[in-house]
């Protein structure tokens, strides 16, 4: 049985090979992993560019691991750890809605408001208070400004890095060579980062957020049921049948 995120990789015709083609494709789809995963039915822009499975560590490997470092950077694709808490690509057109969605087009200043209201945790807040006040930082300078450098805060901060990033409140936002080994990723906050699509954010409603979300889904995969939207973004059945009314006739057009 062909694996469901094959299926919607199956649909892209173009090879992607430049970083231009890469915005391109994240433009198209909306919404993509970087790399594939098993049973999460999105396509993925290793597949883009290899056209393979399964996933090795190779040339175009080392070329999207590179990209997704430079593309939020230069704010032509919003990158975090949001579906399933793996590198996800969010295009600027859909990014407000995905901020309606969560209704997460916070103002630098709200953690404390977040915090709260039990929205995120107390770690959460301090990285969130940490990135308002220092602006984009490495993971260890940020670490070390959130007093979380023992191994023990490095688990407290991937956790809470990673509930920021499901919320889409924190953007992945280049990389910085702070030793001899990997590059650290550099974090920002998303309102900062992406201030246009954080403003337009508040005049979608969740409804229209999901309608979008899914049509754009739908145009790609016109056989989907809601179930399956449903399961994918965690929306309620109702919420996911409402959304799939909107279904776009036109055909999907390979890329």
């Amino acid at each position: 049985m062909m694996n469901r995120a094959l299926e919607s990789e199956i649909r892209w015709t173009r090879k992607v090979k430049t970083q231009a083609d890469a915005v391109q494709f994240i433009d198209a789809v909306g919404y993509c992993l970087l790399f594939p995963i098993k049973n999460l039915p999105l396509p993925s822009l290793y597949y883009a560019v290899a056209r393979r499975y399964p996933v090795t560590w190779d040339k175009y490997t080392e070329k999207i691991w590179r990209w997704k470092d430079e593309l939020g950077r230069q704010r032509r694709a919003f990158y975090a750890k949001y579906f399933k808490g793996r590198g996800t690509f969010i295009s600027l057109e859909l990014l407000p809605h995905f901020l309606a969605l969560h209704n997460t087009a916070a103002a630098p200043a709200d953690h404390q408001h977040f915090y709260a209201a039990g929205r995120i945790t107390h770690d959460a807040c301090t990285i969130w208070a940490a990135l308002a006040r220092h602006g984009p930082l490495a993971t260890l300078e940020l670490r070390h400004a959130c007093k979380m450098d023992s191994k023990a805060g490095n688990i407290r901060f991937k956790r809470a890095m990673l509930q920021l990033q499901r919320l889409l409140l924190v953007v992945h936002f280049g990389a910085e060579q702070e030793t001899a080994a990997w590059p650290s990723g550099r974090f920002e906050l998303t309102a900062r980062a992406f201030p246009s699509q954080s403003v337009a954010a508040l005049r979608i409603t969740p409804a229209a957020a999901r309608a979008a979300i899914a049509a754009k889904y739908l145009h790609w995969n016109p056989d989907a049921l809601p179930a399956r939207l449903a399961r994918l973004f965690g929306w309620a059945k109702a919420e996911a049948v409402t959304a799939c009314a909107h279904r776009t006739s036109k055909p999907a057009r390979p890329l």
